[in-house]
């Protein structure tokens, strides 16, 4: 006996397929049409390393591509910037001489306020950020006052202060504090406005992961810890919510953009974070996911233009209205748009 669960003859036409997301996929010039994500030069911000003395360019060996540039150089290096479209640069500086302390961090005549100064010169509409942190200028290498073996939280903030006025007073339109010391938004800001630069941006790196991906950047600035890591104070990957309270936080105390880094491993907070703050939010593409890409794209992995746009498209669509990366250049010029 047939089993009447089972349909039995013809069976009957589909429905017309009404429904086609392809249609709008079918040629570059409608794909163009309706993107919604870009990647404008206009939100790429370019790192630049400057280094005391004078010389030729020094390459990176794990930042193919990348260089320490000196005082002398930046004259021609931010025209240049101008002319192929970057809006912004954040300055990170190589000590000549590294103290306990890191004095040289705030010194008025540092490389980090003669690169500003040098760089408002010869191109007055950059946005010049500087990093404001204690690492590369410290001979532990940690990023602030060392006390038995741990870092001084509010003794530190109260240092970060001081490095943030001495680049306010050389120019620098943005400070950037990287140290993830509780309450250095604050402190940063007081200094600031006590010493008459209430209109000095403040952009804080509010999740800072203690990460893997930082390798090559502490190879150029020398700044790896000689004792212990800095798990004490950077971020815990493992914990999101954390993560947002960190940026929130920041929010409250006054900062007038904020950071998360790495990029990559941190797109997850980047889309929650769009629905909790207001102010401008950045992700920061660091050294190590710059020499990834490279290293991978030299050995014909991929193709290093396409591979690079994916994953700024991808930094954009989860929230970031700025991204750091060390590609802006390649990509102010033209270098490869995946269609």
């Amino acid at each position: 006996m047939p089993d009447r669960r089972i349909p039995t003859g013809r069976p009957s036409s589909p429905l017309p397929l009404r429904v086609r997301p392809r249609r709008l996929r079918r040629t570059p010039a409608l794909r163009e049409w309706v993107a919604e994500t870009d990647v404008e030069v206009r939100r790429l911000v370019y790192p630049i390393f400057v280094r005391p003395g004078t010389g030729r360019p020094r390459p990176i060996p794990s930042m193919p591509g990348i260089v320490q540039y000196t005082i002398g150089d930046l004259a021609d290096l931010g025209r240049a910037l101008q002319q192929e479209g970057i809006r912004a640069v954040l300055l990170f500086g190589v000590a000549a001489k590294k103290f306990p302390d890191g004095r040289e961090a705030w010194a008025r005549d540092g490389v980090i306020p003669a690169a500003v100064r040098a760089l408002k010169r010869a191109a007055p509409e950059l946005v010049v950020t500087t990093d404001v942190c204690l690492c590369a200028y410290t001979s532990h290498g940690h990023c602030g006052v060392v006390r038995n073996h741990e870092v001084a939280n509010d003794a530190t903030c109260d240092l970060l202060g001081r490095v943030a006025v001495a680049h306010a007073e050389a120019g620098a339109d943005v400070v950037a504090p990287s140290a993830m010391m509780d309450g250095q938004v604050a402190r940063i800001r007081s200094a600031l406005d006590d010493e008459g630069h209430e209109a000095t941006a403040l952009w804080a790196y509010a999740t800072k992961h203690a990460s893997a991906f930082y390798g090559p950047f502490r190879e150029v600035e020398q700044s790896t810890p000689s004792f212990g890591d800095r798990r004490g104070y950077q971020m815990d990957p493992r914990n999101g919510r954390e993560a947002l309270r960190e940026l929130v936080l920041d929010e409250l105390e006054g900062a007038d953009l904020l950071m998360v880094k790495p990029a990559l491993t941190s797109l997850d907070l980047l889309a929650r974070a769009r629905f909790r703050v207001s102010i401008p939010l950045a992700a920061f593409q660091v050294s190590g996911e710059y020499a990834m890409l490279k290293w991978a794209a030299e050995r014909g992995v991929f193709d290093e233009a396409a591979a690079v746009r994916e994953t700024l498209i991808a930094l954009r669509r989860a929230g970031a209205d700025l991204i750091v990366t060390y590609f802006a250049r390649d990509v102010a010029r033209g270098a490869g748009t995946p269609r």
